[in-house]
């Protein structure tokens, strides 16, 4: 486990308080949460795209030609 020293706005520190209390957690706990959702996200960016750059457009379009051209059923339709 690492300390690590952080500055926030007074602001910023009263909210995150607030917040955390009405969770029940720590105010420690509350930023770790956060920090971990940021990083997810952003990970999770990272792997979409480096899959993303793997794509092969010929082989998705040949699965594509393979779905039937269907009037999707009705609980399905967009509008």
């Amino acid at each position: 486990m690492s300390t690590l020293s952080l500055r926030l706005a007074n602001s910023l520190h009263n909210e995150v308080k607030c917040l955390a209390k009405r969770e029940g957690i720590s105010i420690n706990q509350f930023i770790a949460s956060a920090v971990a959702e940021k990083m997810s996200a952003l990970m999770t960016e990272s792997y979409l795209e480096a899959r993303a750059a793997q794509g092969n457009e010929k082989a998705f379009l040949e699965a594509m030609s393979k779905v039937p051209d269907v009037e999707p059923e009705k609980i399905d339709r967009l509008f």
